[in-house]
């Protein structure tokens, strides 16, 4: 049989990281064993779904390039699948009517009754201590015939328990006296979640449910559905849970975008590199290597891999200026550094163009030098946003000086005001006679600096001040021949620092 798993949020939000990586453990592992990979968006909660979620939802696994290999299915669209199947379990007495009316009731026997089984179970709370647990067939037909509204619930045995054996934390067991008649549609019709989550895995053929630690429970009461039902149930995988740094549940209304999928897209991560990391939160392939492409992650993955214990998301709390975590960011680093240019010049493409930054002749007649410069100022930069905003004075003239840069190169050396632009004066003549090289450079640096009795570093940093705006970066020599001639002497002439702090 072929495996078919399934990824099934509720659109009552956005793309939660924990529900990413639930999407991605399910993608990675049907791609691993030649399954498939479905989504379905379970929008009964009407009153909470919106279709702007089921879009944040969508665009969240589009930009972490997960392709579901079916039509998306619609829970909402198989409410009366769910409801037929319940009618199925009444008329089979697997089930019963509940006639309990939602207010207090006011039938002087349903009080008794209830008083009566409350003062038996001497204040332990019985699961079966529904009045109409065991209302005959012809009482409750004819209650139901006239009108009576009512909700149908599960009849679950008094004795036994479920068990199944979880491919990531083995055998678990509960007693059926642990577990309510579960109300499988309520008195208006509406199907609840563990009947739909049932018929629709059923519906969808689905071989395993890959989803998180926090549905244990709910699998419990699913497997009593599919045993009424009289369907084999699938395999479960249940996921551990990631924590907050404080090792308290990350939640959407207290960690807000941290947790969010888009924070990280709009904030200039690359997907590779977020669904590697991702990975790795409660997965491993048992090595010490970090890096995989998406190919090495279909390749190592394995339910044996996923661990029992809880990840966490080390995000900064008391600083918002270091919202995420901090091997995100360096992974995301590593993939700026590394990854084959041609691979990252796509992304970097729209970032400039965003900052109005990008030149058409980027992709023309300037081509090698943009494809040069980007490969040259990459190795400091952790996201896309840097390219726009560090690397901003590579692209244009109207670029800021970062105020500690200017108070460490430039004011702490007084003398850099006429020197700097000295060295430009002697760019302009030397450079009429050579090529203006890195190695030509250096030699003209090195004997300027001779002349005023400096150290090279003081020439140095200033001088990348001037020309790039912030204190580090690639090799200056690089710089000044990446910057050009003719804007490096504009630069390093320009007062625009100096009297930013005069």
């Amino acid at each position: 049989m072929t495996t078919r798993v399934r990824f099934a949020p509720s659109p009552t939000g956005y793309l939660h990281i924990g529900s990413a990586r639930t999407a991605l453990f399910n993608y990675l592992y049907a791609r691993h064993v030649g399954g498939k990979f479905l989504l379905r968006i379970e929008d009964t909660d009407i009153a909470r779904s919106t279709e702007e979620s089921t879009r944040s939802i969508l665009d969240g696994l589009a930009w972490l390039e997960l392709e579901h290999d079916e039509e998306i299915v619609f829970q909402s669209d198989n409410a009366d699948k769910h409801r037929s199947a319940a009618r199925k379990l009444l008329a089979e007495g697997k089930a019963y009517r509940d006639f309990t009316p939602k207010a207090e009731p006011t039938d002087q026997n349903v009080k008794e009754g209830i008083a009566e089984r409350a003062r038996a179970n001497q204040g332990v709370k019985n699961m079966r201590d529904n009045p109409y647990r065991d209302l005959s067939a012809n009482e409750s037909d004819a209650r139901a015939a006239a009108g009576e509204p009512f909700a149908i619930r599960l009849k679950v045995a008094e004795h036994g328990r479920t068990a199944f054996d979880d491919a990531v934390y083995g055998i678990q067991e509960r007693e059926y006296a642990d577990t309510e008649d579960l109300v499988l549609l309520r008195s208006d019709g509406h199907p609840l979640y563990n009947l739909a989550v049932v018929c629709d895995d059923i519906e969808m053929q689905i071989t395993h449910v890959i989803r998180g630690q926090d549905h244990l429970t709910n699998t419990h009461k699913q497997i009593l559905i599919y045993e009424a039902l009289g369907v084999t149930p699938p395999t479960f995988a249940h996921l551990p849970l990631i924590m907050a740094p404080n090792k308290g549940k990350l939640s959407k209304r207290k960690h807000g975008e941290v947790v969010s999928m888009t924070t990280y897209r709009d904030a200039g991560f690359l997907a590779a590199a977020f669904r590697n990391f991702l990975a790795l939160l409660g997965w491993s392939a048992g090595e010490e290597q970090e890096i995989y492409s998406l190919e090495e992650l279909i390749q190592k993955f394995s339910l044996e891999g996923i661990h029992r214990s809880n990840a966490v998301f080390n995000f900064h709390e008391s600083d918002p200026r270091k919202w995420t975590d901090d091997k995100a960011i360096w992974m995301n680093a590593e993939y700026i550094r590394t990854m084959p240019l041609e691979d990252l010049l796509p992304f970097v493409k729209p970032e400039l163009k965003t900052a109005k930054l990008w030149r058409e002749e980027y992709d023309d007649d300037e081509r090698g030098w943009f494809e040069r410069t980007i490969d040259l100022i990459r190795q400091r930069f952790f996201t896309l946003k840097d390219f726009s905003a560090q690397g901003r004075a590579y692209f244009s003239e109207d670029y800021d000086f970062d105020a500690a840069a200017v108070e460490k190169n430039l004011v702490k050396f007084p003398d850099l005001r006429s020197w700097l632009p000295e060295l430009a004066d002697r760019f302009e003549a030397e450079f009429e006679k050579q090529r203006y090289t890195e190695e030509n450079i250096e030699t003209v640096v090195k004997s300027f600096t001779e002349e005023k009795g400096t150290k090279l570093g003081v020439i140095m940093n200033g001088a990348r001040t001037l020309l790039t705006g912030v204190a580090v970066g690639p090799s200056m020599l690089a710089v000044f021949e990446t910057i050009g001639l003719e804007k490096t002497i504009m630069r390093l002439k320009s007062q625009v620092a100096w009297n930013a702090v005069a």
